[in-house]
């Protein structure tokens, strides 16, 4: 079997391997990077089950890191899934009544992010090594709350690299906040910015395209690389869990080998879904995708009826790690469902640019069939948190409790009863003040808590740990306090690195 190179979704001109892929983050046309076709598991899952979650995660990423080696690449994974995971099983599968979810939230930040973020600085330094690449690399990236701690927590004092995050003021949680200001490490760099997070997003976007602010990097010895979801190198480990997900069922004697499974995603950036639909790509037997949405559910509308509109009112809401309105991985989807066709893909997405609305046609609609998309409002997401403590005593935070109340609204709307995995995002820990509402009707009244308080109210009632990661957050002291406009970010990156 022949390598597998990497292009941009917006030209075919250009074909690179995928150290090079990570190292870039983004094509300099704007585009992301695909594979050129997705590989097959050429196992049988009879063989796969065997495997732990490291063996595993090797075996599909190899598939498509093909330019790395074996050795290589098992360094990067034994470094990654080690003793930073609270849970031996790395991302434990658990039965909950008939549902399965699938708890992805047991790395060193509590949140499904450091699943691909532990990994993504070790394949980053090996491709520089392999690049014979000199330059510092300097990680931009904006979050809308997990993104940003992980990668800050992976890329902490990692030789030869910088980390620079962006996040929306006073738009992701308190926790997630604190997360990232008490971040420690020389090279960490943290930077609230007056706006949301589409904006940050797109700005960092922009930068990396802004050819002569890069080329004042580059004279200074720095390249740009991104560690969020539009990296190829963040998304090609997030499919190694469906995979796995697959396997335990398998293993509990739940499904037999070849029987289809559907899985639900809570949605905002796409990339976490987009994993999944690889995984189909691959040959994992998936039949349905549900896509679970916030109140802000542009991906709920697009899904439905094929157009994107992003012309709309942000919400903020108890998931702000979903309060998104520009997707920015469904371009790698919409690049499939247009037949890899990149003048066609660059065509809808400048009119997204300058309209901030595209519409796919009928034959691209026709293949989102395997895709069902719902949502749930702010009191249906406290509803489900409550209903899955009251019912299972099982505590799920925001996030995961709108993938929840998606997948029980998609049981009364069809009449599938496919066995179905739930991705757990983040650790109820995270939003104790959401979480603690939800579950204890008597404490939505109380004020005397600030959020920090709450995690150890939180684990009173529930009797549950607080994750290491978090105990003790309220009491660090806060290191990155900077505020800056959205069009100042590359005044604060030129700060950061005396350009």
């Amino acid at each position: 079997m022949s390598d597998i190179l990497y292009t941009s979704t917006r030209s075919d001109t250009e074909k690179i391997t995928s150290a090079q892929a990570i190292i870039k983050g983004i094509a300099p046309d704007g585009g992301l990077y695909v594979p050129e076709r997705i590989p097959v598991i050429d196992l049988p899952f009879s063989e796969l089950v065997k495997m732990d979650y490291r063996q595993l995660s090797l075996y599909i990423m190899s598939k498509f890191l093909t330019d790395f080696t074996h050795e290589e690449l098992d360094f990067c994974i034994s470094h990654a899934y080690d003793k930073k995971f609270d849970n031996a099983l790395i991302a434990p599968l658990v039965k909950v009544g008939k549902m399965f979810f699938l708890e992805l939230y047991h790395g060193a930040t509590a949140a499904f992010k450091d699943m691909a973020l532990s990994v993504l600085p070790y394949l980053l330094t090996t491709a520089l090594k392999k690049s014979d690449i000199k330059k510092e690399i300097v990680i931009l990236t904006a979050t809308s709350g997990d993104t940003g701690k992980a990668a800050l927590e992976s890329f902490s004092d990692v030789a030869g690299t910088k980390v620079i995050v962006f996040y929306p003021d006073g738009k992701v949680s308190p926790i997630q906040e604190r997360q990232m200001t008490t971040q420690e490490g020389i090279n960490t760099f943290v930077c609230a910015i007056e706006g949301n997070f589409d904006d940050a997003q797109t700005a960092v976007k922009n930068i990396f395209s802004d050819r002569d602010f890069n080329e004042r990097a580059e004279k200074m010895n720095y390249q740009f690389s991104s560690a969020n979801s539009i990296n190829i190198g963040r998304l090609i480990p997030q499919v190694a869990y469906y995979v796995y997900a697959y396997l335990r069922l398998m293993q509990a004697g739940e499904i037999v080998e070849g029987e289809e499974i559907n899985v639900v995603v809570p949605t905002g950036n796409f990339g976490n879904i987009l994993a999944a639909y690889y995984a189909k790509e691959m040959g994992l037997p998936i039949r349905r995708f549900i896509c679970a949405s916030n109140e802000n559910n542009v991906l709920y509308d697009f899904i439905n009826t094929g157009v994107y509109n992003k012309n709309r009112k942000l919400k903020l809401t108890a998931s702000p790690s979903m309060d998104i309105l520009v997707s920015s991985n469904l371009e790698r989807l919409i690049y499939d469902l247009c037949e890899r066709d990149s003048s066609k893909l660059a065509g809808l997405f400048e009119s997204l640019s300058k309209t901030g609305t595209f519409s796919i046609d009928e034959s691209m609609m026709d293949k989102l069939v395997s895709f069902w998309g719902g949502y749930a409002t702010e009191t249906q997401t406290f509803e489900a948190i409550g209903q899955a403590y009251r019912d299972h005593k099982y505590l799920i935070d925001t996030h995961s409790a709108v993938g929840y109340y998606v997948y029980k609204d998609y049981l009364e709307s069809t009449s599938d009863r496919t066995k179905t995995v739930i991705v757990s995002t983040a650790s109820p820990f995270k939003f104790p003040g959401s979480v603690l509402k939800a579950i204890n009707e008597d404490f939505s009244v109380n004020k005397n808590l600030d959020e920090f308080e709450m995690l150890s109210k939180l684990s009173e009632i529930s009797g549950i740990k607080i994750p290491k990661s978090l105990e003790g957050i309220g009491e660090k002291q806060i290191l990155h306090d900077s505020v800056y406009s959205i069009g100042d970010m590359k005044q604060f990156i030129a700060r950061v690195l005396g350009l």
